[in-house]
């Protein structure tokens, strides 16, 4: 017996508790508020005097205003209470003086009517005030100031200043073509000694490389040195014609032994020794290093007119190779200067300047070649090094600048969102300059104190679109409404909004 009055006691105060909970619904559960709609005892429960006249609104859709809590009929958020804002009655004005302009479908703004009631889709219409055409301006969007703390919206200041233009890429040292240089001979005759011998040695200006036997070389100083004893046996005779003849002789031999690369040293030498020198000794032209020669090993070979022996190379300037993409072409003109970074230098850099722009494009990489030269006077920088290189290009001066992650690039056009206070935004379509260090020039769409959203603005951009799409659709609707038809309003395509399908928003926008 005490088991039955106990069950019965329970399932009393359970059904108690769950009419209270249905009537009352004092967490605003959904579902409670679905069972509530379909109780014509809940509609009839008094209200008290805070709760009456109480509308609800949703944080991202402002124009969606109900009598009753619940979520939003278009992204299904909880709604929230709107502080001070009595229930509107139709064609009536609020405690603020609002007139009502017009009654819309929340799911179908295209269905519009000057009275309340009920949408193609059952949903209650909501109204449209006077002085909420900013609101539903095109671009133009309001969010609740908590919701927008939630998403985490930031705003920055647009300012004006220089943007530096910086332009990165890849190179590769290659020898500076006018410092090197080709070691021949113009005689023919047998290396008998190569002081220098492999490839990558250092060699000096004036260092011997290798000592060669000519008999052409051995016939020309003796002639030589007799043009020299001819013309000393008519140095004191009174005819001045012999004596001019004899000195011509001299110094045509001495202009050909210069004309075969013997050096002024060697030639004052054997005047001053009057011996023939048997091998003639062969100096280096430069400074630099050898960086190729004709055999294994010269000594003993034999050489002809013209055969390029060793090739040598002056290391104190050194070029870049470089290739830039077409857009940065009009950047770069030759003596712009530049930076030069290599991998196997950290910390260090090179200063050097656009020597030479190509004319012509590589048609696989679709790049142009661009050549620096740098000073190399320890000569550390070597051929076939990779370099990274840091063109300093103009930059755009006193301009209104925005950080990069403000616009956002659609393909066909580029925006940003402005952030106008008060929980209003507005995006507006910009024009673009110079881009670099992080920053765009805004030439158009910005002026300098604006405030423009640097994160979660792709929320705001997408509701903005959707809102405009809804004013190109309702602005017919909400004319015929603001000139006090007292009809239902027409549908673009004619027929009364209540006899025309509400068609889903997807399709709409």
């Amino acid at each position: 017996m005490k088991k039955i009055v106990l069950i019965s006691l329970l399932t009393f105060a359970a059904g108690v508790g769950l009419t209270f909970v249905i009537l009352a619904n004092p967490w605003h559960w959904h579902w409670v508020h679905a069972v509530q709609e379909r109780l014509p005892m809940a509609h009839q429960m008094p209200e008290s005097e805070d709760e009456k006249g109480q509308l609800w609104t949703c944080g991202m859709h402002p124009q969606v205003i109900r009598e009753e809590p619940g979520n939003c009929p278009i992204c299904q958020m909880p709604l929230t209470p709107v502080k001070g804002q009595p229930a509107p009655a139709a064609g009536s004005a609020d405690s603020g003086e609002r007139k009502i302009l017009y009654w819309r479908a929340p799911m179908d703004p295209t269905y519009t009517s000057d009275k309340p009631g009920k949408s193609p889709m059952g949903m209650d219409l909501v109204p449209v005030y006077e002085g909420e055409e900013e609101s539903t301006a095109p671009g133009t969007v309001r969010i609740d100031p908590t919701f927008v703390q939630n998403i985490g919206v930031q705003s920055v200041e647009a300012r004006r200043g220089d943007i530096p233009y910086e332009i990165r890429t890849v190179g590769t040292f290659t020898y500076d073509d006018r410092q090197m240089h080709w070691v021949t001979t113009k005689y023919e005759g047998w290396i008998e000694r190569a002081e220098v011998n492999y490839v990558g040695e250092a060699v000096s200006k004036g260092q011997v490389l290798f000592e060669i036997y000519s008999p052409q070389l051995v016939t020309t100083q003796k002639e030589y040195l007799q043009a020299l004893r001819y013309a000393a046996r008519f140095e004191d005779e009174n005819y001045p014609e012999v004596r001019q003849r004899a000195q011509s002789l001299v110094e045509s031999s001495r202009q050909r032994l210069a004309y075969w690369d013997i050096s002024p040293e060697q030639i004052e030498q054997l005047t001053r020794s009057g011996e023939v020198q048997r091998a003639l000794k062969v100096h280096s032209p430069v400074n630099g290093l050898v960086v190729s020669k004709m055999a294994q090993a010269l000594e003993g070979m034999y050489v002809k007119p013209g055969m390029n022996l060793y090739q040598l190379v002056d290391l104190s300037t050194i070029w870049v190779e470089a290739e830039i993409f077409e857009h940065q072409v009009p950047w770069l003109k030759p003596g712009q200067s530049a930076t030069v970074e290599t991998p196997y230098q950290p910390g260090r850099t090179h200063r050097g300047r656009v020597r030479y722009v190509f004319p012509f494009f590589n048609e696989r990489t679709r790049t142009l070649k661009v050549s620096l030269e740098l000073p190399n006077p320890r000569g550390e920088l070597r051929s076939d090094m990779y370099a990274d290189v840091i063109f300093d290009v103009p930059s755009a001066r006193n301009v209104v600048t925005v950080p990069e992650e403000a616009v956002i690039h659609s393909g066909q056009r580029n925006v940003v969102v402005l952030d106008r206070g008060g929980g209003t935004f507005q995006v507006s379509e910009v024009q673009l300059g110079r881009n670099g260090n992080g920053l765009w020039e805004v030439v158009d769409g910005v002026e300098e104190g604006d405030r423009v959203v640097i994160s979660s603005q792709f929320l705001i951009d997408s509701e903005s679109n959707l809102r405009e799409a809804i004013q190109k659709l309702t602005s017919r609707g909400a004319s015929e409404a603001d000139m006090g038809t007292g009809a239902p309003m027409e549908h673009q395509g004619g027929q009364p909004m209540e006899e025309q399908p509400s068609q889903p928003m997807e399709q709409q926008h």
